[in-house]
């Protein structure tokens, strides 16, 4: 693969840059320099070398318990007399992988994502800067900003949370149920990783003995259902 393939750069100018970031935050960045980190993935940093370069994965990390815990909030306020797992499922919808690459591309954060990654094949880089711009967000305003960005630039502007309600997130069990159907057979092929934030796993979705997607997860259940998902919405299934 070309290093460039798929690459994107945020080379505007520093005053374009917070202009920009604004205009998609609702307020003026402090430090751009945690802005820029979360929009740096890894494979620049790995194929660059530079010194200064610091890839997002421990704003991701941060980001993922910041969003976690602004979302619960959230939902526990709109639905007062709904019971924990109604709760429960409601944010793993909304912070799901697949969920959250579509809120990315759909916000523009797509365009500003330094990467030389295949953005076609790595299903979750664009969920991943998302988690890592809430990340920065909170280290560079604090929790109550970050939660206004979330809950009031986010949900309200991008979420049809009533559609969310009845959106079908068990992909694993669909694929079950569409390939017994269908008469085809089905396998993942799942192997474990390791970053600078721990363990994860890739999944690779087979049918009838051909590779049909790519994803990745934080388990390797997550994994699996991120590959389904991800095929059926390629597929228009």
């Amino acid at each position: 693969m070309s290093l460039f393939k798929g690459i994107r750069f945020f080379l505007l100018p520093d005053k374009s840059k917070n202009r920009t970031l604004k205009n998609i935050l609702g307020f003026s960045p402090s430090n751009m320099a945690l802005y820029e980190q979360a929009f740096t993935h890894k494979s620049i940093v790995n194929e660059t070398n530079e010194d200064n370069k610091v890839s997002n994965e421990r704003l991701e990390y941060l980001g993922d318990a910041i969003l976690g815990a602004i979302v619960a909030e959230f939902f526990f306020n709109k639905y007062p007399y709904q019971e924990e797992g109604f709760l429960t499922k409601m944010r793993s919808k909304l912070v799901n992988r697949t969920y959250l690459n579509d809120l990315s591309i759909d916000i523009g954060l797509d365009t500003f994502l330094e990467t030389s990654a295949d953005t076609s094949r790595t299903k979750s880089i664009f969920g991943d800067a998302f988690e890592a711009l809430v990340g920065a967000i909170y280290l560079d305003k604090g929790y109550s900003t970050c939660r206004k960005f979330v809950i009031n630039k986010i949900i309200k502007d991008y979420v049809d949370v009533e559609q969310l309600v009845h959106m079908e997130t068990d992909f694993k069990s669909k694929l079950v149920e569409w390939c017994q159907k269908n008469k085809k057979r089905f396998e993942f092929i799942v192997q474990e990783l390791e970053n600078g934030n721990g363990k994860y796993y890739r999944c690779q979705l087979m049918i009838n003995k051909q590779l049909q997607t790519t994803a990745e997860g934080k388990s390797k259940k997550l994994a699996e259902q991120n590959a389904c998902s991800v095929y059926f919405i390629e597929n228009s299934i």
